[in-house]
């Protein structure tokens, strides 16, 4: 089976799921409640793309609170988060120097000093050291910047998990 079976299969498994799991599954994605009730009222998809069309319109038109609320399932970048797919997405950064280390959770208190909230990160696949850099920069943006910035990152961070939940209802491990 190419991928693009694969996808149609696994978006067929997502369809074809109860109200109540799929919603989990959006939460799962992405812990924001109302974008998981709109995402969910837009079944069925019948491709990735229209879930990821989906998501993501419905993600840029999200309420500051559900924003807020998604903000409130991520982990600090730098710390052993308890959630699986943020360990996954941070793996590269966890194996950072304690120095690094250190540096990450000394910026982090400086960011949500400044903004109130947790920083927020596309971590897949970057190092530590990347992260603090982007960390460092991003102290300098203004609150609404800052604000578009993170949209940003949770839309990225919601598509690969998205991706991956689509890969993973084909029934065959990634």
């Amino acid at each position: 089976m190419n991928s693009t079976e694969e996808s149609t299969v696994g978006i067929a498994a997502l369809d074809a799921l109860d109200d109540e799991g799929f919603h989990a599954l959006l939460l799962s994605c992405c812990h924001a409640p109302a974008w998981a009730s709109a995402v969910s009222a837009r079944r069925p998809f019948g491709t990735p793309a229209a879930l990821f069309e989906a998501a993501d319109a419905e993600l840029a038109a999200a309420s500051e609170a559900d924003v807020d609320a998604a903000l409130s399932a991520h982990p600090r970048i730098g710390e052993r988060p308890a959630n699986p797919a943020s360990r996954r997405e941070q793996a590269a950064a966890l194996a950072a120097d304690p120095a690094v280390l250190d540096a990450l959770a000394q910026g982090n208190r400086e960011y949500e000093a400044r903004f109130g909230h947790v920083y927020l990160v596309c971590a897949s696949g970057r190092s530590a050291e990347e992260l603090l850099t982007v960390l460092r920069s991003r102290l300098s943006n203004d609150p609404a910047t800052e604000r578009a910035v993170l949209r940003r990152e949770l839309a990225a961070i919601t598509r690969l998990r998205l991706q991956r939940a689509v890969a993973d209802a084909t029934g065959n491990p990634s």
